[in-house]
This record gives structure tokens, sequence and C-alpha cells, in this order.
């Protein structure tokens, strides 16, 4: 519980067992977080079995990427406040705490991976985020930003992010994505249905495993194609 709400974390699961058991114990401890939803978007690799030896609830997704697992997690939440946030150990339990103090005046916070600082850079191996990738995700960002008269944003594609209950009521109908470019669309609702939003610098550390989309350049780089285009398909709808 965070100030009298309840706190649900999400996280979307494809073959992460070498991880997966870590991160369900260091959120599940953190003293905020009262739930916790393992959505396995069909994995092979034994993924299901660790998280089952764990306290978090298993939710099976059959249709597959990304934003199909967020989405359905989302739906599974009882919390007041849900936070998703990827299993892969890049990100700490601990960055929780910023979240939550930013959701006393906000609807929606949002993490951003592109402050050179949290970035960790003198580890073994490194974070996968060098310059290019910090850019790339700076630039959609600011697309983002700028067709949607948004509040400063410079990553668009960090997982770690707090929304309300109330709030999230309010745009889940909207969502339409089942795949990795999902979290422009996230952000973009957010905007169109005008809700208070934040973003604050989160720590990013090196992965456990092999990431599915920016460990390929080449992925990576059709992936920033397919969100800068979905976002001006979406400036030119009829807004909501």
């Amino acid at each position: 519980m965070y100030l009298g709400k309840k706190v649900s974390i999400v996280f979307p699961v494809y073959n992460e067992k070498e991880n997966i058991k870590n991160a369900c114990e260091e959120f599940i401890h953190h003293p905020a977080v009262d739930e916790l939803i393992a959505v396995d978007n069909n994995s092979k690799d034994g993924t299901a079995e660790e998280i089952q030896r764990t306290s978090a609830k298993y939710v099976l997704e059959t249709r597959q990427g990304y934003g199909a697992a967020l989405q359905r997690g989302m739906g599974e939440t009882t919390g007041d406040l849900i936070i998703t946030v990827e299993p892969d150990g890049t990100f700490r339990a601990e960055d929780l705490d910023k979240l939550l103090v930013y959701s006393r005046d906000y609807e929606v916070v949002i993490g951003t991976r592109t402050s050179r600082n949290p970035v960790w850079s003198g580890g073994n191996p490194l974070a996968n985020m060098d310059f290019a990738l910090r850019m790339g995700n700076w630039a959609v960002a600011k697309f983002l930003e700028y067709l949607f008269n948004g509040p400063s944003f410079t990553d668009v594609g960090c997982t770690y992010k707090l929304i309300h209950r109330h709030a999230y009521e309010k745009i889940k109908h909207s969502f339409t994505v089942a795949g990795s470019h999902f979290s422009p669309e996230y952000m973009l609702r957010v905007l169109q249905y005008k809700l208070s939003v934040v973003e604050v610098p989160v720590n990013y550390g090196a992965r456990i495993g092999t990431s599915k989309i920016t460990g390929d350049r080449m992925k990576a780089v059709q992936l920033g194609f397919k969100m800068i285009f979905f976002i001006l398909g979406e400036r030119l709808k009829k807004q909501p």
C-alpha cells in the first residue's frame, strides 16, 4: 500500500527464465507492493515454472506481443496504482519510490532511460542503451510530444510506467496495439485523454539474457520507424 492505495505490478514476460524468479521476488518484497501479475506471453524456456515458484499471480496470454501481454496484465490488476515494468534485470524495484512520490500530483508517471547518469555504463556487461539507442528513443519521444502537444518526453520505449486506476479506466478501451510499439500508444492515449503526466529518470542496467528487439540493431531501427508511422497515423485521425 502507498498512502492508502493498493499497488499492482505488471510484468510482460517472454522467455525470461534466467531472471524472472529474481525479478518477482525483488518487486514483491518492496514494502509498497500488494500484488504482482506476471503475464507469460507463450514462453517456451521454463519461464512459467519459475513464475509459479513465487507468490506472483501467473497469467497466460496467448495473443503474441508486448502490448497484448501488458494490456492483459493491466486488466488483471486490482490495485489503485498500476505499474508496468520489464522483469529482465534492467530496472530496480527501489525506483518504485520515485514513481509513487510523483503519483501524488500526477495521474500518470513515466520513466525515462535517456538521462545519462542513471544508465549503468561502468558495469560488465554494459546497459543496452548506447548513444544511438538513447538518441533514437529521445527523437521519437520528441516527435510524439510535438504532434500531441505534450509535456517533455525523452524516452518512447521505457516500460516503467505508473497510472492511477481511474485514469486507466478512461483509456483502456482505446488501446489497439498488441505488438512492440505499444509504449507510444500508451503515451499518446494519455495525452489524448488529457491526463496529467510527468516523466522521471529511472536507473537502467544490463539485461539478463538477450533483448528480443534492441539486441538486434536492425530490429530496433525497424521498430523505431514503426513507432513513427503509428504516431503520425494517430495524429491524422479524428481525436477523441
